[in-house]
């Protein structure tokens, strides 16, 4: 049998990249998916979709698929997504939050438009959708699987990347409140934040992609993301996945051992400075 048969799965920004591989695998393993993918670059530019060229694909090879072209950011456009899975299947199991757009710039220089897209897309684009879904999931009263992307420019921080960070960061805190929340419809929800060979990493200058395709393919995401969507991940919720080529592994918000004043007196602007290289090392 099957790892996903009998599950509809919506894939956003599954059009390439990663999110295409998501698309390939599900359909192999059983699922009905559908293609969200606006047809894009990764700078928000262009209007053609190539949402159907991975449903031709998929059904090529005996899957079942159809697209949607709906560009997520709004309530409106995650409702319609939504919407085309329960017209076409009848129903939705699974979802995978994957679209993305960037728009690099250092803070000095970022323009509020760059710093609004690249939020509405990652972070409003991932609760309306993760909002829609999880009402019909409710509804169907059977639980659910969602799966958003974080990264490392989120949980980590990158130079030249505050607007997609900040996203990615939020989409962290998103996945593990939502993880909670819905917890009691039997609804998981999780993350991932993958590093592999696409388009958003030819951006960044001096990576030889040459080396990224060989070692950081994005087939080897697919798997993970699967996994996460499948009835042996019924019981793993909250969690934030790093996956980097065959290294995988999870991210986790740490404190460290810190201080404590043991007199009565409160914290001072001095003694924290006296007591800094305590507070701040592990």
């Amino acid at each position: 049998m099957k790892k996903l048969d009998g599950k509809v799965a919506v894939i956003t920004g599954a059009g390439r990249g990663i999110g295409r591989e998501h698309a390939l695998l599900f359909a192999k393993e059983g699922a009905k998916v559908v293609v969200n993918d606006p047809g894009c670059e990764a700078d928000g530019s262009s209007s053609s979709s190539i949402a159907q060229q991975v449903v031709d694909e998929i059904k090529a090879q005996g899957g079942t698929a159809i697209p949607n072209m709906d560009a997520v950011g709004t309530s409106a456009a995650a409702e319609n997504v939504i919407q085309s899975a329960l017209e076409a299947f009848g129903r939705i199991d699974v979802l995978v939050n994957n679209a993305g757009i960037l728009r690099d710039r250092t803070i000095l220089k970022m323009t509020d438009e760059e710093w609004d897209d690249v939020i509405r897309v990652h972070l409003t684009g991932t609760f309306t959708c993760v909002r829609a879904a999880a009402r019909v999931m409710r509804d169907q009263g059977e639980g659910g699987r969602i799966i958003n992307t974080s990264s490392t420019s989120g949980l980590l921080g990158n130079f030249g990347q505050a607007n997609y960070g900040a996203a990615k960061a939020g989409i962290h805190a998103l996945t593990r409140i939502a993880a909670w929340e819905l917890a009691k419809f039997q609804i998981t929800v999780n993350a991932i934040a993958p590093w592999a060979a696409t388009r958003m990493l030819e951006t960044i200058p001096g990576t030889d992609m040459d080396l990224m395709n060989a070692a950081l393919d994005p087939k080897r995401v697919a798997p993970l993301v699967a996994f996460l969507a499948s009835d042996a991940a019924a019981n793993v919720s909250g969690m934030t996945f790093g996956i980097e080529g065959n290294d995988l592994f999870t991210y986790r918000m740490m404190t460290s051992h810190g201080t404590h004043r043991f007199q009565q007196s409160e914290w001072t602007i001095d003694a924290i400075g006296e007591s800094l290289q305590q507070i701040v090392h592990w």
